[in-house]
């Protein structure tokens, strides 16, 4: 090859090569300054441990700060709106989770799917069905036969309307045709305390609250939410064996502004995956009750526009309205 023609090809292939200058630039650049980590509930509270958790990790790894900002309220919306209209620099993320799928239909402030970029998932969460020891049933068939034969009688206690507890309930009525009162209680404790005293009768809540009243017998536990039986308790079936198609449950993640750069996403869900592969914080996590979920954010959007569509029907059917 002549000189002439070498330097062409060179010029060529440097020329090729700008467009993706920038992109490298900002991903190496980034963070910049400290970045803000917003849970939307109090603290203490699971999610906002694997905020912490993954913030400790970020901090490690990517050598700037990482901080938590707890903006409680209004089912997490206080927190997933101020998150949208930040700039979309990946300096302000948001730490996900399925009630901002179920808040798209339930409250129509964000719409998740267009307003959050997905990030990267952290676990799945999944809800246990559970009753008050003085009620006659040891099975959902049991449950459902009696709720069938006096409708209305039964209470049904959740952490909240809206939560994952409630929908999981709803969509529970909707597919077997039964007719239980809903009890909202402001999270779980409260309404465990009434289902232990035999107050409410019913109850859909997350594992992680319940499992220890479980295991010491306090409240009866029927069924588990997933397609599939958990570990953390192998002998309780899952309301799907006893009704078809029944797959409830929830998942954390981490989300940024819409528009947040691709080489940023890239990055960080690069850091989450590898976080999660980490065997001190994958045992933190599932100690907590969430299964580990690793998805590319791809998989993360398919995820919630799906999650977002099985919601909108179970709160259209039982015409949920925010409080």
């Amino acid at each position: 090859m002549n000189r002439s023609r070498r330097s062409f090809v060179q010029l060529a292939a440097a020329a090729a090569a700008l467009p993706t200058l920038p992109r490298m630039a900002r991903a190496q650049a980034y963070p910049s300054r400290t970045v803000r980590i917003v849970v939307g509930f109090p603290p203490g509270q699971a999610i906002d441990i694997v905020g912490r958790l993954m913030a400790e990790w970020f901090q490690r790894r990517l050598g700037q700060s990482f901080i938590v900002e707890n903006r409680p309220g209004a089912a997490a919306n206080i927190a997933t709106e101020m998150v949208a209209r930040s700039p979309a620099d990946g300096h302000t993320l948001l730490i996900v989770s399925s009630n901002n799928a179920i808040n798209t239909t339930l409250y129509g402030t964000v719409d998740f799917a267009r307003d959050i970029a997905p990030i990267a998932t952290f676990g799945r969460g999944y809800q246990v069905l559970n009753v008050t020891n003085s009620l006659p049933v040891k099975t959902v068939a049991e449950l459902i036969a009696l709720a069938k034969a006096d409708p209305g009688k039964l209470n049904m206690a959740s952490p909240g309307v809206g939560s994952a507890g409630h929908v999981a309930g709803e969509m529970f009525k909707m597919m077997t045709g039964v007719n239980m009162q809903h009890v909202p209680y402001r999270g779980s404790v409260a309404g465990l305390t009434d289902l232990m005293s035999g107050q409410v009768q019913v109850m859909f809540d997350n594992m992680p609250s319940s499992i220890e009243h479980i295991r010491a017998g306090r409240i009866r536990a029927l069924a588990v939410t997933p397609a599939t039986r958990l570990p953390a308790l192998p002998d309780l079936p899952t309301i799907g064996e006893t009704v078809p198609g029944y797959v409830g449950g929830g998942w954390t993640g981490l989300g940024a502004p819409a528009k947040t750069p691709t080489e940023i996403i890239t990055l960080l869900n690069r850091e989450v995956n590898a976080a999660l592969s980490d065997p001190t914080i994958r045992a933190r996590l599932e100690k907590l009750g969430n299964p580990i979920l690793m998805m590319s954010p791809a998989e993360f959007h398919t995820l919630i526009v799906n999650e977002t569509e099985r919601w909108a029907k179970v709160i259209k059917f039982a015409n949920i309205k925010a409080n």
